[in-house]
């Protein structure tokens, strides 16, 4: 039970880390400091898609699985949860380096849009 618990928890905090990866640029508008974290996660987030490595996390996850007496799974965190539901077929390495490339084109363009608007507060 524990075990299931956990594995969980991993997938809620792995789904929220990939939100923030893509989406945590807006979050800059009330706290600009926070750059200082998000700005990292997005580097991490376009390395794990380029470079087709498996996030640490899945593998924790699939761990604390076998653990509680379920099966893990292959492939990675992309292709279990949100490719099931973005993509039809499995992920492949095209689509790794179209996502990473979204990450990238959707967090330009939230830091531009705050670097170029007047009188905003910048961290």
């Amino acid at each position: 039970m524990l075990y299931q618990l956990s594995a969980d928890l991993v997938v809620i905090l792995h789904f929220g880390f990939v939100c923030f990866v893509l989406l945590g640029g807006l979050l800059l508008v009330k706290w600009p400091r926070l750059a200082w974290l998000h700005l990292p996660a997005i580097a991490w987030g376009v390395f794990i898609e380029f470079s087709g490595w498996i996030c640490p996390l899945t593998p924790l996850e699939n761990w604390l699985r076998t653990q509680a007496g379920e099966a893990g799974y292959a492939g990675d965190f992309v292709v279990r949860y949100l490719s099931a539901v973005l993509y039809p077929e499995s992920l492949t390495r095209d689509i790794q380096i179209v996502l990473g490339t979204l990450v990238l084109v959707v967090n330009l363009a939230i830091y531009g849009r705050l670097w170029c608007t007047p009188g905003k507060r910048r961290g």
